[in-house]
């Protein structure tokens, strides 16, 4: 039996990541990762186990890489900013690539059958942890009144994760990236706020 040919290890899980990025998990054949990544489909699974290895190594990545906005809008000093931040920064990862448009995390969760749960379930705890991590920013703002009395942070850090998974779709489905910025500036105009409208005086 001959030997697999060495090669870069790094360079076959960022190919792999783009191929999960764009096919989602089921959609990914061993045939698309081992052609990204330019090896045997043994030599692929000798360096990273089977296929849900392999993507749950390329989720750790993408996370890594691509969705470092998330701590950084965490550390703004309003909530809004970090709202603004994490729907901003969506809209241009989501459309950024033009061979693999939308969310890892997004495409990958959208795989049904029973073999992919595991993949599915891993893909909704990472969902929820960050998720955890914006209400608790959240619940921050209102105990020192940078949301008023009346906002419900779980709400709140619920909306934006819905408007940005959604955004996701849409980047998959080609939207631009200036119709994705049109969403979040939709959407932070129903941020709440203190403020009441002014009444117009009586003629």
């Amino acid at each position: 039996m001959g030997r697999h040919r060495e090669f870069d290890v790094e360079k076959a899980l960022d190919a792999a990541l783009c191929v999960f990025w764009r096919k989602g998990y089921e959609g990914a054949s061993y045939a698309d990762l081992t052609e990204a990544a330019g090896v045997e489909r043994p030599a692929l699974y000798s360096a990273f186990g089977n296929k849900e290895a392999l993507f749950r190594r390329a989720l750790d990545r993408y996370y890594e890489r691509y969705m470092d906005f998330i701590p950084e809008a965490l550390q703004l000093p309003t909530a809004r900013e970090v709202a603004a931040h994490i729907l901003y920064s969506a809209a241009d990862l989501h459309t950024r690539y033009p061979s693999h448009t939308g969310c890892l995390g997004i495409n990958g969760v959208l795989a049904g059958s029973d073999e992919a749960e595991p993949v599915r379930q891993a893909l909704i705890d990472a969902r929820a942890a960050g998720e955890a991590q914006l209400r608790e920013r959240f619940e921050r703002a209102k105990a020192e009144g940078d949301l008023p009395g009346t906002a419900n942070p779980d709400a709140l850090a619920a909306f934006v994760m819905a408007v940005s998974h959604g955004m996701a779709v849409q980047g998959k489905a080609g939207f631009s990236r200036g119709r994705l910025e049109a969403v979040a500036e939709q959407a932070l105009s129903t941020w709440p706020s203190d403020r009441t409208p002014e009444l117009h005086p009586e003629p």
